[in-house]
């Protein structure tokens, strides 16, 4: 059996954070599902802002969890819980230096912070943000935090930002992202 083929039909949590590289998100979710695995994306209120939930619900086939005020309220248990329940892998890209923060300090205030502190998968984080913000001592710090927990992250990628600066910062690209996510999907 290849690969793939021992990772069919894997639930995989996609994080989508507020970052200018949120609409990379549809083609992390058509890699993903190409792949054969069933996702479900969980948006932070500012991710929102630069791609739309109908069109991650629409690419994922299966609805998209922006607010928990928005989880059905006759189900015996919340929703955000039953995600994180059935992840193998939550993966948060792009994830922006405000959601590595929370992340590292545990808030579980919205959707996603809830999502992570329930759920016991793997977690793979593939940050994007401004250079300065990558490197500054906060950042690295909370990234170390996360990764003594065992977080796994993939880049960030040099080149030219959104912001007009080049260098460390970009999302890696998608098809390093949906290789990593497989080859830790493969290790469980």
């Amino acid at each position: 059996m290849n690969g793939l083929q021992q990772t069919m039909g894997k639930t995989i949590i996609l994080g989508v954070t507020g970052s200018i590289a949120a609409y990379k998100a549809a083609e992390i979710v058509s890699q993903l599902r190409k792949a054969g695995h069933d996702v479900f994306v969980v948006m932070t209120r500012r991710a929102t802002e630069f791609i739309t939930p109908l069109t991650l619900a629409t690419l994922s086939r299966n609805p998209v969890l922006c607010d928990l005020s928005e989880e059905n309220a006759g189900a015996w248990k919340p929703g955000h819980i039953e995600l994180a329940d059935r992840a193998d892998l939550l993966l948060i890209a792009p994830a922006s230096a405000n959601t590595i923060a929370r992340l590292a300090h545990g808030f579980s205030d919205d959707a996603l912070g809830s999502v992570a502190l329930a759920t016991r998968a793997p977690l793979l984080i593939a940050p994007a943000m401004n250079g300065k913000m990558w490197d500054h001592p906060a950042t690295k710090m909370n990234v170390e935090t996360l990764r003594a927990r065992g977080a796994a992250f993939v880049g960030p990628a040099e080149g030219m930002l959104a912001c007009g600066y080049e260098g460390l910062g970009r999302l890696a690209e998608v098809t390093e992202i949906s290789a990593r996510a497989e080859k830790m999907i493969a290790a469980r």
